[in-house]
């Protein structure tokens, strides 16, 4: 049984490596031909590696690899090997594809921008998505706004924004500011494209509902939606009597009839709807309804 077990892991932990590889080679495929052509960069580590290429004329793998090096040990510290590790072949591959693909013919020109900052956004993200989903990373820049957020009353996503904005900042020096804010969208639509690869197009919510028909409630959403539900135990703070909540999973496209069934059956129901980012085992997968 264990040894069935460290073979599963082992042929999972293969699997990732492989995914992380091909969504290294895809982000470098963006890179190398829409946006570095068009003088367009990239937020983070990737966007100054960008920079330092065009000013000093090192090749641009040398300084992904050599720049996320200190992150690489940063997220061994923080994360753990995995992590790292995962992180050290994703950086690697990136740095590999981007030497093998610098001679590629690019895809758009200047005349294009809109195309540009869409279909350049869209493969960074979707590479990038693809590594993040299988446990790695491409860039440091997140671990360091992980650190750095600690020690100041901001969320990571504002640490990472405000290193951006810095990134950008420069990036008008450079290129012109008509480029860096096309690489200020780039950034933006690749960012939404990971979070569409990280979550999925069909964005889970997990629902709570208080009610004295609780039951029947639950009833109506096993038979109409399709979803199971499961039912905990409370105590109301004001009336200090016991009641039931029920608890289910369903996707945003349920939340209108979910809504609709609770109020059918319960006007004063106490709904809560919040987001979830992923969802794993046990039975959430719809069940058949007529």
């Amino acid at each position: 049984m264990k040894e069935h077990h460290r073979e599963n892991k082992f042929v999972d932990h293969v699997r990732s490596l492989v995914m992380i590889i091909i969504g290294a080679v895809m982000a470098a495929y963006g890179l190398e031909a829409v946006l570095i052509p068009n003088d367009v960069v990239d937020g983070g580590v990737t966007g100054i590696s960008m920079m330092g290429a065009h000013l000093f004329g090192i090749p641009l793998g040398i300084l992904l690899f050599v720049l996320n090096i200190p992150f690489i040990y940063l997220g061994y510290k923080q994360v753990g090997r995995t992590f790292a590790i995962r992180s050290t072949v994703g950086i690697a591959a990136l740095s590999v594809s981007t030497s093998l693909l610098h001679h590629v013919h690019t895809i758009l020109g200047k005349e294009d921008p809109l195309l540009i900052v869409l279909a350049g956004g869209i493969l960074l993200g979707v590479g990038i998505g693809v590594v993040l989903r299988n446990g790695g990373a491409l860039d440091g820049s997140e671990v360091l706004a992980i650190l750095v957020s600690r020690g100041i009353p901001f969320s990571v996503g504002d640490v990472i924004l405000f290193i951006n904005a810095f990134i950008f900042i420069g990036a008008s020096f450079i290129y012109g500011l008509q480029n860096a804010l096309y690489s200020a969208i780039t950034y933006y639509i690749a960012k939404n494209v990971i979070d569409i690869i990280q979550v999925g197009l069909e964005k889970s919510k997990s629902v709570k509902v208080i009610s004295p028909k609780s039951e029947e409630i639950g009833e109506a959403l096993q038979a109409r939606l399709g979803r199971g539900v499961t039912y905990t135990q409370g105590r109301g703070g004001f009336t200090n009597e016991p009641t039931e909540i029920l608890n289910c999973v369903i996707n945003r496209m349920e939340e209108t009839k979910l809504m609709s069934i609770v109020r059918d059956i319960d006007e004063g129901a106490f709904v809560v709807i919040s987001d979830v980012s992923e969802v794993r085992g046990g039975s959430f997968r719809k069940r058949d309804i007529h």
